[in-house]
């Protein structure tokens, strides 16, 4: 038993100019099945995709608050003229630069057009083979105490953890890495950003929601109401869902 991270949401007052925007950004196709904007690899809707993790764009109502978001992307480069023609690519389709205290840094950080914050990475040879997407990273204060947490949640494989980081991508050694990395703060303001989640076909999601409270997760209503997926938080209050496979 276990769940394998599918999707990245992220709410957005204007879901089709987001999703456009990160189409646009990775390469890929933006799709419209409802009232949330999928943006997945070209070639038709495929979901869960058996590769990459997509991104899925919700509408909401309220506007993003000012506060950092706890998960970002991060974007791969595979040269130092990649990075520079990414970057200018990123600008010239709405993307902003974003100061979050970086400092002097070999990547540069950028916000989508609702002020989401992404880095495009300096090229690295772990990422030069993930696809677009580097990684999903998200801040966090004990990440040893993460990887206790989501090593048990997740089926993906755990690569690294150290006092500041932890690192984990599919056993099948394809697509992105997830990564929490220690950061100085704590959560104060719902995620504009959160992991969407599924069991294997063989699973049953409620027994694999009981599964994770009995590991330390905790329910989250945000309003929800009567849907098939059931929103969580982590030990840190990082949200997320477990969806239910179709």
């Amino acid at each position: 038993m276990a769940l394998r991270p599918v999707m990245v949401n992220i709410k957005a007052l204007d879901p089709s100019a987001v999703g456009g925007f990160w189409a646009e950004a990775l390469g890929w196709s933006a799709y419209s099945p409802g009232v949330t904007t999928y943006v997945g690899p070209a070639g038709g809707l495929v979901w869960p995709d058996p590769v990459f993790v997509g991104i899925d764009v919700v509408p909401v109502p309220e506007p993003r608050a000012s506060a950092k978001n706890r998960i970002h992307l991060d974007l791969a480069t595979t040269s130092v003229a990649h990075q520079a023609e990414l970057v200018a690519h990123l600008k010239a389709l709405g993307a902003t630069p974003a100061d979050v205290g970086q400092g002097e840094v070999p990547w540069t950080v950028l916000a989508d057009p609702e002020g989401n914050e992404f880095c495009v990475l300096e090229p690295r040879e772990i990422y030069q083979d993930t696809g677009p997407i580097a990684a999903v990273v998200v801040d966090c204060t004990d990440p040893r105490a993460m990887a206790r947490f989501w090593d048990e949640a997740m089926d993906w494989t755990l690569h690294e953890v150290t006092d500041d980081h932890a690192m984990w991508r599919s056993p099948k050694g394809v697509g992105p890495y997830l990564e929490f990395l220690r950061s100085p703060g704590v959560k104060t303001v719902p995620d504009r950003v959160h992991l969407d989640l599924v069991p294997d076909l063989d699973d049953d999601k409620a027994a694999e929601v009981d599964r994770l409270r009995a590991l330390g997760a905790a329910d989250l209503d945000v309003g929800q109401g009567d849907v098939p997926w059931t929103p969580l938080t982590d030990p840190e209050g990082h949200e997320f869902c477990v969806l239910a496979r179709s």
